[in-house]
């Protein structure tokens, strides 16, 4: 770190925070830029998107790491009697709003959370994800993540509310109608890309109403970034069209619920070492022991990929969403997949997760889970190319095939007694996760449901 660096900026970890010559260099580009506010985001521990917006004359302390916020209005951050936190930026992060404001331009940078001493805050999903990364460069590793991320585009009735209608009758990849969400979904897309996203596709997706838009692989971190930064430009563009986007995991019953596929691979340089040409399926020993480690611990990170009452309505037969705890080189019934692709593109698709995640949180207990594997050599034994939907019970006991929890508070109560993503969590995050989920099943089972109603008043 330079010398020049502000005196506080030695306290910090090494790379997290930019020199003074970084710092300059950013400050000359957001002149030339024209930038007159700048937002701070950051995440809370259930992942919703938060920021401090700050005016020009702030930008120099903000790139310090010096801006303060009140912790304790934070969900699971801190309590009243500890509340001041810093914002550190990641200065890579920049990019400017491509929207037009009247009052100058917007941009942002994404922040990790520090505490008053600075410190790192142990509650700060960015940290959690850091510290996974840190031990795969330890090795000489490098993940790589390519999320896909499902959401739908429902109407609002005539006082603004979200509901769960849509004018669309269209299907997977169709091509008409073209309809207002259509047309959202391409804005959404020019908008990411003046963001400087990869977009690969997008595309409507199997149920009314439902879109996918799929972005390059990048490193784990900066595709966790992506996402973030993804959920809230479909979110302001919908709304611009008079629209709800909803990253709820199942909203309709009865049709397909929303995933997030991540699609997962390690890194040694240019090369990927997951692939080996003499190895079985030309996969290397890391690969089927990365394997291993995620049917190993899928069980119990569940609860972190797929965190809400609601995700395990999506986890259902009959809808395309994994169940079982096997992995296959083609069918889409196990919750791991190895596409066809070998060489460079290698890779290992993990079909559980659901976009209403924490992606840093998510994509940690993954890969904590896979470098657990890895550690242990836990072999991940013969792919399951058969439908597991149509299988016995009797025939998927046989292959040791076990199913996922079926809904929040079994998968709090398998994540409770796993000590690798205890770890990976940390124990703030592992308490204020359970403790807030736990809170929201108490309520949810306590609730008198509609389909209760329908079902028992006039029969009982």
């Amino acid at each position: 770190m330079s010398a020049e660096s502000n005196i506080n900026a030695r306290q910090y970890p090494v790379g997290v925070i930019a020199t003074e010559s970084e710092r300059q260099r950013l400050l000359e580009r957001m002149r030339k830029d024209k930038v007159r506010f700048l937002r701070l985001m950051f995440s809370d521990i259930q992942g919703h998107n938060k920021n401090v917006e700050i005016p020009e004359s702030q930008f120099e302390k903000a790139l310090r790491g010096e801006i303060m916020f009140d912790g304790s209005s934070i969900e699971g951050f801190a309590r009243i009697e500890e509340s001041d936190m810093l914002l550190v930026p990641d200065l890579s992060t920049y990019v400017i709003f491509p929207f037009e404001e009247i009052q100058g331009k917007v941009a942002r940078l994404i922040c990790d959370v520090f505490n008053a001493d600075h410190t790192p805050f142990q509650g700060c999903p960015r940290y959690t994800l850091r510290r996974v990364i840190d031990k795969f460069e330890s090795m000489g590793l490098r993940p790589v993540c390519g999320p896909e991320v499902e959401f739908f585009l429902f109407e609002r009735d005539r006082d603004g509310k979200p509901t769960v209608r849509t004018h669309d009758a269209g299907g997977y990849f169709d091509l008409l109608p073209v309809d207002l969400g259509e047309e959202a979904r391409r804005d959404i897309v020019n908008v990411l890309e003046a963001m400087n996203f990869e977009i690969e596709a997008a595309h409507h997706e199997v149920a009314p109403g439902q879109h996918e838009i799929d972005f390059k692989y990048a490193d784990a971190m900066q595709s966790a970034d992506y996402v973030m930064t993804f959920k809230m430009i479909v979110k302001k563009v919908a709304l611009d069209y008079g629209l709800h986007a909803t990253f709820m995991p199942k909203p309709i019953y009865g049709i397909n619920g929303s995933g997030m596929h991540v699609h997962q691979s390690l890194f040694k340089g240019k090369d990927n070492v997951f692939y080996d040409e003499k190895g079985p399926y030309q996969l290397s020993d890391t690969a089927r022991w990365y394997i291993g480690g995620l049917l190993k611990h899928a069980r119990a990170f569940v609860a972190v990929t797929n965190p809400l009452v609601n995700s395990y309505k999506r986890l259902v037969p009959g809808f395309e969403a994994p169940v079982n705890v096997a992995w296959s080189e083609r069918n889409r019934s196990p919750l791991a997949r190895v596409p066809e692709r070998r060489g460079v593109g290698t890779r290992v698709e993990v079909r559980i997760p659901d976009p209403s995640c924490n992606p840093y949180l998510a994509f940690a207990v993954m890969l904590a889970s896979g470098h657990d594997g890895i550690v242990n050599r836990m072999d991940c034994g013969e792919p399951v190319n058969k439908n597991i939907f149509a299988m016995s019970e009797r025939e998927k006991k046989r292959l040791k095939i076990t199913q996922l929890p079926g809904n929040l508070s079994e998968a709090l109560a398998l994540l409770k007694k796993d000590a690798v993503i205890r770890e990976v969590l940390g124990d703030h995050i592992w308490t204020q996760f359970i403790a807030h989920k736990e809170m929201v099943w108490s309520e949810y089972i306590s609730q008198v449901h509609d389909w209760e109603l329908k079902r028992y008043l006039s029969t009982h």
